[in-house]
Protein backbone atom coordinates (compact mmCIF):
# COMPACT_ATOMS: atom_id res chain seq x y z
CA UNK A 1 0.00 0.00 0.00
CA UNK A 2 2.69 2.32 1.16
CA UNK A 3 4.75 1.89 -1.49
CA UNK A 4 1.73 1.87 -4.41
CA UNK A 5 1.06 5.33 -2.92
CA UNK A 6 5.02 6.56 -3.25
CA UNK A 7 4.58 5.68 -6.62
CA UNK A 8 1.79 7.40 -7.38
CA UNK A 9 2.83 10.10 -6.07
CA UNK A 10 6.39 10.65 -8.20
CA UNK A 11 4.27 9.76 -11.11
CA UNK A 12 1.45 12.74 -10.55
CA UNK A 13 4.41 14.76 -9.54
CA UNK A 14 6.49 14.26 -12.61
CA UNK A 15 3.69 14.17 -14.76
CA UNK A 16 2.15 17.70 -13.63
CA UNK A 17 5.44 19.12 -13.26
CA UNK A 18 5.14 21.78 -10.45
CA UNK A 19 8.78 22.79 -10.07
CA UNK A 20 9.07 22.69 -14.07
CA UNK A 21 5.93 24.61 -14.65
CA UNK A 22 7.59 27.63 -11.57
CA UNK A 23 8.82 29.82 -14.73
CA UNK A 24 5.03 29.42 -16.38
CA UNK A 25 3.33 30.76 -12.98
CA UNK A 26 5.71 33.13 -12.66
CA UNK A 27 5.74 34.83 -15.93
CA UNK A 28 1.82 34.38 -16.07
CA UNK A 29 1.18 36.32 -12.79
CA UNK A 30 4.01 38.87 -13.39
CA UNK A 31 0.93 41.08 -14.89
CA UNK A 32 -1.26 40.56 -12.07
CA UNK A 33 -1.16 42.72 -8.80
CA UNK A 34 0.73 40.63 -5.87
CA UNK A 35 -2.29 40.84 -3.52
CA UNK A 36 -4.13 38.77 -5.92
CA UNK A 37 -1.32 36.01 -7.04
CA UNK A 38 -2.33 33.60 -3.65
CA UNK A 39 -5.69 33.62 -4.55
CA UNK A 40 -5.03 33.03 -8.26
CA UNK A 41 -2.52 29.87 -7.49
CA UNK A 42 -5.37 28.38 -5.12
CA UNK A 43 -7.72 28.36 -7.01
CA UNK A 44 -5.65 27.06 -10.17
CA UNK A 45 -4.85 24.29 -7.93
CA UNK A 46 -8.10 23.70 -6.85
CA UNK A 47 -9.53 23.41 -10.05
CA UNK A 48 -7.01 20.97 -11.90
CA UNK A 49 -6.86 19.15 -8.37
CA UNK A 50 -10.86 18.51 -9.13
CA UNK A 51 -10.92 17.56 -12.51
CA UNK A 52 -8.37 15.21 -11.78
CA UNK A 53 -10.39 13.82 -9.45
CA UNK A 54 -13.31 13.35 -11.44
CA UNK A 55 -11.22 11.78 -14.48
CA UNK A 56 -9.74 9.52 -11.17
CA UNK A 57 -13.60 8.41 -10.78
CA UNK A 58 -15.48 8.37 -13.91
CA UNK A 59 -12.47 7.69 -16.15
CA UNK A 60 -13.86 3.87 -16.99
CA UNK A 61 -17.16 5.36 -17.83
CA UNK A 62 -15.37 7.87 -20.14
CA UNK A 63 -13.79 5.16 -22.13
CA UNK A 64 -16.55 3.49 -22.31
CA UNK A 65 -18.40 6.00 -23.81
CA UNK A 66 -15.91 6.75 -26.06
CA UNK A 67 -15.58 3.18 -27.22
CA UNK A 68 -11.74 3.42 -25.88
CA UNK A 69 -9.64 0.50 -24.79
CA UNK A 70 -7.24 0.70 -21.66
CA UNK A 71 -4.52 -0.29 -23.67
CA UNK A 72 -5.14 2.48 -26.13
CA UNK A 73 -5.37 5.16 -23.43
CA UNK A 74 -1.97 3.82 -21.91
CA UNK A 75 -0.10 4.01 -25.46
CA UNK A 76 -1.83 7.62 -25.94
CA UNK A 77 -0.42 8.58 -22.33
CA UNK A 78 2.74 7.50 -22.88
CA UNK A 79 3.16 9.28 -26.22
CA UNK A 80 2.01 12.24 -24.81
CA UNK A 81 4.18 11.80 -21.72
CA UNK A 82 7.18 10.89 -24.19
CA UNK A 83 6.45 13.99 -26.47
CA UNK A 84 6.32 16.49 -23.14
CA UNK A 85 9.01 15.09 -21.53
CA UNK A 86 11.78 15.63 -24.57
CA UNK A 87 10.56 19.05 -24.59
CA UNK A 88 11.54 19.24 -21.14
CA UNK A 89 14.60 17.98 -21.82
CA UNK A 90 15.61 20.23 -25.16
CA UNK A 91 13.61 23.07 -24.48
CA UNK A 92 11.36 24.63 -27.28
CA UNK A 93 11.40 28.51 -27.88
CA UNK A 94 7.20 27.88 -26.57
CA UNK A 95 8.10 26.23 -23.64
CA UNK A 96 6.63 22.88 -22.61
CA UNK A 97 2.88 23.84 -23.40
CA UNK A 98 3.45 26.15 -25.77
CA UNK A 99 2.65 30.07 -26.14
CA UNK A 100 0.46 31.04 -23.47
CA UNK A 101 -1.00 34.84 -23.66
CA UNK A 102 -0.60 37.95 -21.08
CA UNK A 103 -3.87 39.05 -19.05
CA UNK A 104 -5.02 37.17 -15.45
CA UNK A 105 -5.57 33.63 -15.84
CA UNK A 106 -8.42 31.49 -15.07
CA UNK A 107 -8.65 27.63 -15.77
CA UNK A 108 -6.14 28.03 -19.15
CA UNK A 109 -3.19 28.23 -18.63
CA UNK A 110 -2.64 26.78 -15.38
CA UNK A 111 -4.71 24.36 -14.46
CA UNK A 112 -5.31 23.17 -18.02
CA UNK A 113 -3.42 21.91 -19.39
CA UNK A 114 0.06 23.39 -17.18
CA UNK A 115 -1.09 20.96 -14.17
CA UNK A 116 -4.33 18.92 -15.69
CA UNK A 117 -3.00 18.13 -18.82
CA UNK A 118 -3.20 15.51 -21.66
CA UNK A 119 -0.74 13.38 -19.86
CA UNK A 120 -1.92 13.75 -16.53
CA UNK A 121 -5.75 13.56 -17.55
CA UNK A 122 -4.34 10.38 -19.29
CA UNK A 123 -2.01 9.18 -16.28
CA UNK A 124 -5.69 9.45 -14.17
CA UNK A 125 -7.79 7.94 -16.42
CA UNK A 126 -5.55 4.57 -15.94
CA UNK A 127 -5.98 4.62 -12.05
CA UNK A 128 -10.18 4.44 -12.43
CA UNK A 129 -9.58 0.89 -13.70
CA UNK A 130 -8.50 -0.56 -10.69
CA UNK A 131 -10.18 -1.23 -7.22
CA UNK A 132 -11.63 0.85 -4.84
CA UNK A 133 -9.02 0.46 -2.62
CA UNK A 134 -6.32 1.39 -4.80
CA UNK A 135 -8.15 4.43 -6.30
CA UNK A 136 -8.33 5.55 -2.71
CA UNK A 137 -4.81 5.33 -2.38
CA UNK A 138 -4.61 7.36 -5.54
CA UNK A 139 -6.86 10.05 -4.29
CA UNK A 140 -4.13 10.42 -0.62
CA UNK A 141 -1.53 10.50 -3.71
CA UNK A 142 -3.40 13.15 -5.67
CA UNK A 143 -4.13 15.40 -2.45
CA UNK A 144 -0.29 14.98 -1.53
CA UNK A 145 0.98 16.21 -4.70
CA UNK A 146 -1.83 19.12 -4.70
CA UNK A 147 -0.09 20.34 -1.48
CA UNK A 148 3.35 20.51 -3.17
CA UNK A 149 1.41 22.45 -6.14
CA UNK A 150 0.41 25.08 -3.63
CA UNK A 151 3.90 25.11 -1.83
CA UNK A 152 6.08 25.34 -4.60
CA UNK A 153 3.49 28.16 -6.99
CA UNK A 154 2.60 30.43 -3.59
CA UNK A 155 6.81 31.05 -3.16
CA UNK A 156 7.54 30.65 -7.00
CA UNK A 157 9.03 34.23 -7.08
CA UNK A 158 11.18 33.44 -4.65
CA UNK A 159 12.26 29.94 -5.53
CA UNK A 160 13.86 31.38 -8.73
CA UNK A 161 15.37 34.18 -7.27
CA UNK A 162 16.92 31.90 -4.41
CA UNK A 163 17.80 28.62 -7.04
CA UNK A 164 18.79 30.94 -10.10
CA UNK A 165 17.33 30.31 -13.97
CA UNK A 166 20.37 27.80 -14.78
CA UNK A 167 18.91 25.63 -11.47
CA UNK A 168 15.43 25.29 -12.50
CA UNK A 169 16.69 24.95 -15.78
CA UNK A 170 18.45 21.85 -14.89
CA UNK A 171 15.78 20.68 -12.36
CA UNK A 172 12.87 20.66 -14.93
CA UNK A 173 15.69 18.72 -17.35
CA UNK A 174 16.32 15.76 -14.72
CA UNK A 175 12.70 15.80 -13.98
CA UNK A 176 12.35 14.90 -17.90
CA UNK A 177 14.59 12.42 -18.04
CA UNK A 178 12.65 10.41 -15.01
CA UNK A 179 9.84 11.07 -17.01
CA UNK A 180 11.03 10.10 -20.34
CA UNK A 181 12.08 6.55 -18.62
CA UNK A 182 8.62 6.50 -16.75
CA UNK A 183 6.45 7.26 -19.95
CA UNK A 184 8.80 4.15 -21.99
CA UNK A 185 7.92 2.17 -19.39
CA UNK A 186 4.40 2.60 -19.75
CA UNK A 187 4.62 2.28 -23.80
CA UNK A 188 6.06 -0.89 -23.22
CA UNK A 189 3.91 -2.27 -20.36
CA UNK A 190 0.52 -1.16 -23.16
CA UNK A 191 2.28 -2.64 -25.83
CA UNK A 192 2.60 -6.24 -24.36
CA UNK A 193 -1.14 -5.80 -23.23
CA UNK A 194 -1.96 -5.50 -26.64
CA UNK A 195 0.67 -8.49 -28.06
CA UNK A 196 -1.80 -10.72 -25.56
CA UNK A 197 -5.12 -9.22 -27.04
CA UNK A 198 -3.89 -10.91 -30.43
Amino acid sequence: MTQDFFQTFILLLLVTDPFGNVPLFASVLNPVPISRRPRIVIRECAIAFVLLLIFMFFGRHFLTALHLSEVALRIGGAVILLLISIRMIFPHPDGVLGRTDGAEPFIVPLAIPALAGPSALATVLLFSRESTGEVLVHVAALASVGVIWLLVFLSAERLQKVLGPQVMTAFERLMGLILTAMSVEMLLGGIREFVKTL
